[in-house]
């Protein structure tokens, strides 16, 4: 597949519209933010587009019950630790999901799952297609220019839940991929909207094999920064109201004046 700007515009290129990328992650232990022309400053963790050398993945672990075997064979519930080594983008200016991504870890399992998440207005049955593109490959996506990856592997995900927020489709990782995932240098995520059109969501691995082997963050102060994220993208809608407001009360015509009959 060839994939050019317009099929990466909805995914990609909606977010600089937007006017704010925000790729939350958690770099030396401090909130990070970029301000460029028409971007919402961001109390948090997170930047327009992450740096070469600014993870855009984080892990968040906590304890949580599941099924295990034990010795007899039979399933029995046990508080297990389960981590995720996540990556979110959102709009700066509503603050929905444009594109997420995890990968799921439970405390005395081998396998490893995917998840991608992607917005509701996708076609269901044909479910996510992403391959994992080299750093040359990645370059060029960002550029905007026409990038050939029919000899890529193709990782097929099935939807598997959806709600308000998004519809999530995931896949058992095997080794192999889970080896090209630590070495490469973004995912394209491919899905395709209810008029048939290919739309490409590109997620970043920069950081990635770092979060992923490392120590989970702090899950409050995570919470506490992606809440002042939030606010802050809140403050932006207010703005832009109050603005767009302003704008047609100026362009209104004033009211003509009119003299009473005697």
């Amino acid at each position: 597949m060839k994939v050019t700007a317009s099929m990466v515009g909805k995914g990609w290129r909606l977010i600089g519209a937007a006017g704010l990328a925000a790729a939350l992650s958690v770099g030396a232990g401090s909130a990070m933010a970029q301000q460029k022309k028409g971007e919402a400053k961001a109390a948090a963790p997170a930047a327009a587009a992450p740096a070469a050398n600014q993870s855009a993945w984080v892990k968040l672990c906590e304890k949580a019950p599941v099924l295990i075997k034990n010795k007899e064979g039979k399933e029995e519930r046990a508080d297990k630790s389960i981590c995720l080594t996540h990556h979110e983008r959102l709009d700066g200016n509503t603050g929905m999901v444009l594109v997420s991504a995890a990968i799921r870890e439970v405390e005395a399992q081998d396998k490893k799952h995917m998840m991608v998440m992607v917005p509701l207005g996708m076609a269901i049955q044909p479910g996510l297609r992403a391959k994992v593109y080299d750093k040359a490959m990645w370059d060029a996506t960002q550029k905007n220019e026409k990038v050939d990856d029919s000899k890529l592997e193709t990782i097929k995900l099935n939807f598997s839940l959806c709600h308000p927020a998004g519809c999530t489709a995931e896949i058992d990782l095997t080794p192999e991929i889970m080896n090209k995932v630590k070495v490469g240098a973004g995912i394209m995520v491919f899905a395709i909207n209810a008029n048939g059109q290919v739309i490409a969501f590109p997620v970043p691995l920069n950081g990635f094999a770092t979060a992923l082997a490392g120590a989970p963050i702090d899950n409050t102060k995570y919470s506490e920064a992606r809440k002042a994220l939030m606010q802050q993208i809140a403050l932006r809608q207010q703005a832009m109201i109050e603005e767009y407001k302003k704008k047609q009360t100026e362009a209104a015509p004033e009211p003509k004046a009119t003299t009473q009959k005697k």
